[in-house]
């Protein structure tokens, strides 16, 4: 099959992932968050926390959150989360697919004054992105926060509502943090008021235009944090944290052997996890990869991890059937053709 009937094809099975796409940019896309809330109190709350993630808790302001890797001791990913300082507790967002993290954290919890609260049968969060997402939020009485990962604490209809103003960046993003059993109601509210409902194949090529990395997917077992180019996740400025001293060590190295990076593809499209090779050897991988419609033609691009010294602007790869060329991400110019 060619691939322009591979993305006929693919277009023809997701008739809405265009519309959808084009909403999360100019419009208001509106989807359901797979993502769960934890609660921590305690007095060392902070300062167990600040010890084991990579980023900086201990100077995080009330309001305000970070993105942030739990590391082991060989420095290596075991997972992703946001932690965001609610005053008188902290508050960890998490995948619900990273079910092992908290158990995780947990078992560092000895003679620490730390109480952890599940709230994920509780509360529902749902988000919207898009150039009108601000006016979404407005036209429901809601005031937008307006610094990346902040959080407010707003009323609709009498229902208490924290919005938080994502970090996505390529567009303006947000979450609402709202009681399950009002979620409905409030997802209604929200289309009512403009948005589209937006499906999980779209957010998933989005994220992947956006150049957003997803653990077990694109972020895997033994993957470095300097590797996923997520320098976002990491202070250099902070006290100790499970994994600190290989961070350290690779910074003043000054490099990683290979780092996350898009690729440009053509031919037919390669399965996640494909291997790029150069002269029988292993060079990097295929993580993730998209269909995207354009107002132009549908164009296949992907994630994935290359060897540092093959990222040059001038270098394409074979990948089975496939040619792959690096290119920086995000995908800016891609946006723009939606």
């Amino acid at each position: 099959m060619s691939l322009l009937a591979q993305q006929e094809t693919t277009a023809g099975e997701q008739p809405n992932l265009r519309s959808e796409l084009k909403a999360l940019v100019e419009g208001c896309g509106a989807y359901e968050v797979d993502r769960t809330l934890v609660s921590l109190a305690g007095k060392d709350r902070i300062r167990w926390l600040n010890g084991m993630v990579s980023n900086n808790i201990r100077d995080l302001a009330p309001g305000l959150g970070v993105y942030a890797f739990v590391l082991n001791p060989q420095g290596q990913i075991q997972g992703d989360l946001y932690a965001f300082n609610r005053g008188e507790t902290l508050i960890l967002e998490i995948e619900r697919a990273q079910a092992g993290l908290l158990p995780q954290l947990r078992r560092y919890i000895i003679m620490d004054k730390v109480e952890v609260q599940e709230l994920g049968d509780s509360v529902a969060i749902c988000g919207i992105a898009g150039a009108k997402a601000a006016q979404v939020i407005e036209s429901l009485g809601i005031r937008a926060p307006e610094t990346p990962l902040a959080l407010s604490e707003a009323n609709w209809n009498g229902v208490a509502v924290t919005v938080v103003r994502g970090d996505n960046p390529c567009v303006a993003n947000y979450e609402f943090w709202v009681a399950k059993e009002q979620a409905e109601a409030f997802r209604a509210a929200v289309l009512k008021a403009g948005a589209l409902e937006v499906h999980g194949p779209t957010l998933d090529a989005f994220r992947i235009v956006c150049g957003i990395p997803k653990m077990g997917v694109d972020i895997r077992e033994r993957t470095l944090p300097q590797e996923a180019a997520q320098d976002r996740a990491l202070n250099f400025n902070k006290g100790c944290y499970i994994g600190q001293e290989i961070v350290e060590r690779i910074r003043a190295r000054g490099s990683v052997h290979r780092q996350l990076t898009g690729f440009e593809v053509s031919g037919s499209v390669p399965t996640d996890g494909s291997s790029i090779q150069v002269n029988g050897k292993e060079v990097g991988l295929i993580t993730s990869t998209a269909t995207i419609p354009t107002s132009a033609s549908a164009r296949v691009i992907a994630l994935g991890l290359l060897r540092k010294e093959h990222l040059t602007s001038d270098a394409s790869f074979e990948v089975g059937a496939a040619t792959v060329r690096p290119v920086p991400l995000p995908f800016s110019s891609l946006i723009q053709q939606l």
